[in-house]
């Protein structure tokens, strides 16, 4: 990026940070906790009933899952650390590069067509650049490898002193939800608000800036980022639910499975039938100073949404239930003089 550019994005980012309300940093912590906070009263409510009446559909299966779970737990004999490492590390790393490789074919090769037809910024990598991809895999590698890694360790240990994370017995198919409700609102709090430091101009430049040249994403740049901004923004926001609620393995991997999987949505750059839409996220690597959280609630309460939603990906952003692209169905507005 020129010189220009990193001076608009700064002053981009101050002026929102500027604009975020009458009461400044404290007044939105204060909000922020009252919204959380009512989150958590209205999952109280409704965990005896909305949640028993799932659970009563899970339990058809319920015996199944715990059977499974029995033959891998008696596998491991005894072996928790490895079978921890197993849930935690292997697994979510096959379904991570095993989206992202699919993925990636499509970026190289443009092709095929009734794919690269959804992509959201219809004149960006098209296709991507090989050698930028190059670049990009290497440092996710060394992220995913020496930063996850080693946090992932650090989680068992943690984990270990206050619960057993591969007990015997699966968790209820409620309490499981319930968990996952509480790791996404943890996720969103400790996202947004690392997000929005790393955007500080004093720290954009050293550690965010990377994560920013492209501006217009992929999925595999969602780990992509400077390794201290990969391990407080990217992996704390995420670890710390399993480890503060002491969760299960099968929690804790279908989670981590889960955060991936989303934020490789988020960044895949195609508004795809059926799948969460990524407008959100895409929107901000355009513009860089808006939406920064990851379900938008802390987005709205800040107003860091406040551009994005007087534009045409905001009527775009919404599960697409069709096959037509919403590029075509919303277009955008001529340019004048067209």
């Amino acid at each position: 990026m020129t010189a220009d550019t990193d001076t608009r994005e700064m002053r981009d980012t101050t002026k929102s940070r500027q604009q975020d309300g009458p009461g400044g940093l404290w007044d939105s912590v204060k909000k922020a906790a009252f919204v959380i906070g009512s989150g958590i009263l209205l999952l109280a409510a409704f965990g005896n009933s909305l949640t028993w009446h799932l659970q009563k559909v899970w339990g058809a299966s319920g015996d199944f899952w715990q059977k499974q779970w029995t033959r891998l737990y008696t596998t491991f004999d005894g072996h928790d650390q490895a079978l921890f490492y197993f849930g935690t590390m292997l697994v979510p790393t096959v379904v991570f590069w095993g989206t992202n490789a699919l993925l990636m074919i499509v970026d190289l090769t443009a092709k095929p067509s009734f794919i690269t037809r959804y992509r959201i910024q219809q004149d960006k990598n098209n296709p991507v650049d090989p050698a930028k991809l190059r670049n990009a895999v290497k440092t996710v590698v060394f992220n995913h490898v020496f930063i996850s890694g080693p946090m992932v360790v650090t989680s068992y240990h943690l984990m270990s002193l206050w619960g057993e994370p591969c007990g015997p017995e699966l968790p209820t198919f409620h309490w499981a939800l319930i968990e996952l409700g509480a790791f996404a609102l943890l996720e969103e709090v400790f996202f947004y608000y690392s997000h929005r430091l790393f955007h500080q101009p004093s720290l954009y430049k050293t550690y965010h800036k990377q994560h920013h040249e492209w501006t217009a994403p992929i999925g595999i740049v969602c780990i992509y980022a400077h390794p201290l901004e990969h391990m407080l923004s990217n992996m704390l926001p995420v670890a710390l639910g399993p480890v503060l609620l002491g969760s299960h393995l099968s929690t804790t991997c279908l989670w981590y499975c889960l955060a991936l999987i989303s934020t490789t949505v988020s960044h895949c750059g195609y508004h795809l039938p059926f799948l969460p839409s990524p407008e959100f996220h895409d929107f901000h690597h355009l513009r860089f100073n808006q939406c920064f959280g990851v379900l938008g609630i802390l987005d709205r309460l800040h107003g860091t949404d406040s551009k994005f939603r007087q534009t045409k990906q905001y009527e775009r952003h919404t599960l697409l239930t069709s096959l037509t692209p919403l590029t075509e169905s919303i277009p955008d507005q001529p340019k004048k003089g067209q």
